[in-house]
């Protein structure tokens, strides 16, 4: 009976650390969520705060008696909201399709046709991903200033319709699928666009997926370029369109109204995110296993 004894002493004490590093660990976890939601529990908070009610607030405090949406209602009526949002969106929808297509055919040109200098041209692809973004953004203002595209809609698309490193993440998950697949459809007539489209695309549909979604959300939070090409307000962006509130707007000093422009800009992504999470990690687990 001895030795049974010992071993339930033991395995009870095994239980009990595994129930402490687990309760630890859920304390930590939520102590991180709390850190990581807070800041946007305030801005929602403050969003649905009046103008007079913030700024009485000597300490700021953690709930609010008498709820609003006027800020809500000031932001689109008070600013061209509305048309800063219509401008992204479609700055975002053109942006990333045109993207898709043309990382998509480059990926499966480094992936799978042989042609000379393959293997040079994309050594020389991935050292562009060296350069500072700084001289990029330089050189492509020059470009688009010189073709008289400031202030367009074309001016705005045409440096983002590439990315070395989503290529370099396509063609690495391109190459994941067995050759065997390509030689059997060479062998019955099949093109290589045809390839492409019955066979590579719907396997490699979670990091096209995940690779869309990062590029809308890119687009949606992009500001140096469109502020720096845009002068006019008709082709703002939400993010350019956020200064311009704060400048020509609500004032400065009205920050509620403030935060609900930000709600309002930042719901389109957070939808966007909580539907397609589990599309994003496993696009990215998926592109970046080799084998």
């Amino acid at each position: 009976m001895e030795p049974n004894t010992d071993y339930e002493v033991i395995e009870k004490k095994a239980r009990n650390r595994k129930r402490l590093s687990q309760t630890i660990l859920y304390i930590l976890l939520t102590i991180w969520a709390v850190l990581v939601c807070f800041p946007f529990y305030w801005m929602l908070l403050t969003s649905v705060k009046g103008y007079g009610e913030y700024n009485s607030e000597y300490i700021p405090r953690f709930f609010t008696l008498s709820p609003t949406l006027k800020n809500y209602a000031d932001a689109f009526t008070s600013v061209p909201l509305g048309r800063y949002l219509l401008n992204t969106l479609i700055f975002t929808v053109i942006t990333t399709a045109l993207m898709l297509v043309v990382i998509t055919l480059a990926a499966y040109a480094f992936a799978r046709l042989e042609f000379k200098g393959k293997n040079l041209i994309f050594t020389l692809f991935l050292s562009l991903m060296m350069i500072p973004n700084e001289l990029v953004i330089i050189t492509n203002f020059a470009t688009v200033t010189s073709l008289n595209l400031r202030n367009t809609f074309a001016g705005l698309i045409l440096p983002s319709v590439t990315s070395v490193f989503y290529i370099y993440l396509l063609k690495e998950n391109f190459a994941q699928v067995p050759d065997s697949l390509y030689y059997a459809a060479k062998v019955d007539g099949t093109s290589d666009l045809k390839y492409l489209w019955r066979v590579m695309i719907p396997i490699c549909r979670p990091t096209l997926v995940t690779v869309g979604i990062l590029k809308v959300i890119e687009c949606w939070n992009s500001y140096v370029w469109p502020r720096l090409i845009t002068d006019n307000e008709r082709y703002y962006l939400v993010s350019n369109g956020i200064q311009e509130i704060r400048e020509n707007g609500f004032g400065r000093e009205n920050i509620p109204a403030m935060m609900a422009a930000v709600v309002i800009i930042s719901l389109p992504l957070i939808v966007l995110f909580l539907i397609f999470r589990e599309k994003i990690m496993s696009g990215v687990s998926q592109g970046g296993t080799k084998g």
